[in-house]
């Protein structure tokens, strides 16, 4: 039987944020579940796989158990499958940031950009006035990408505000549209642009991850594949997995 893989992660206060690691880690021990889980002060954010009862066990827990009293009923979630697990181990780690950018002051649940559904994506980055930015590491960009996004030649997430400062301009960069694997760099990045004066931000809602899912091949602007933080590697359309190797979920 193919098993579940689980990725999610949402923006929400968690002042508690180290209490919550060890009755984390115990539930999804408990229900077989491998992968990692990050958590911060500002959310969670994780891949993990295991039985199809065992996820939904989990997802259930965090979105309406007792654990985080349903302050994680916004959930953003992505589901696929794997013919074999995916992930060594299981890890529960604290985190300044669950995702990194190196500004705490960023905050996407104070003011964030407009998501766009899959279906509207097309439309969007062919207009010839948006600029279209990939926001993930120069080596994900590398494996596939949509037509014309521009590559920041990033080693990290971090490296965000630099590309930001040199290349990007309020004045001359009206409409700016960035994606990324799930959603979340693009949520940090986009309150980021917003609060350095960019005003028509948009980003992929759900990510290369919900594009793929949702999005007909024949009707898609992706080309190559979408590079994924555990052994599968890589996914394409349909979130198929497309090949295998030794790689970890770092």
């Amino acid at each position: 039987m193919p098993l579940k893989v689980a990725a999610l992660y949402q923006f929400a206060a968690l002042p508690d944020f180290r209490e919550q690691r060890e009755p984390v880690r115990a539930l999804a021990a408990g229900l077989g579940l491998k992968g990692s889980v990050l958590l911060a002060h500002e959310g969670i954010n994780g891949t993990v796989a295991g039985g199809d009862e065992g996820i939904d066990a989990f997802v259930r827990e965090l979105q309406h158990g007792a654990l985080f009293g349903g302050r994680l009923d916004h959930l953003e979630l992505k589901f696929s499958s794997a013919s074999e697990m995916p992930f060594q181990r299981l890890k529960v780690r604290l985190k300044k940031e669950i995702v990194t950018l190196g500004d705490t002051a960023v905050d996407p649940t104070r003011q964030v950009g407009t998501y766009v559904e899959p279906s509207d994506w097309n439309e969007l980055i062919s207009a010839p006035d948006t600029l279209v930015i990939d926001t993930r590491n120069a080596f994900e960009v590398a494996m596939g990408t949509f037509e014309g996004a521009v590559d920041p030649g990033l080693k990290s997430f971090g490296q965000f505000k630099e590309f930001a400062a040199q290349q990007l301009d309020p004045a001359k960069h009206k409409r700016i549209a960035m994606f990324c694997t799930g959603g979340i760099r693009c949520e940090k990045a986009s309150a980021y642009l917003l609060a350095q004066g960019f005003n028509e931000v948009y980003h992929l809602k759900g990510g290369i991850l919900r594009y793929l899912e949702g999005v007909p091949q024949e009707e898609s602007r992706w080309r190559g594949e979408c590079f994924v933080f555990d052994e599968r590697v890589a996914l394409d359309h349909g979130l198929w997995q497309r090949q295998t190797n030794d790689g970890s979920d770092e």
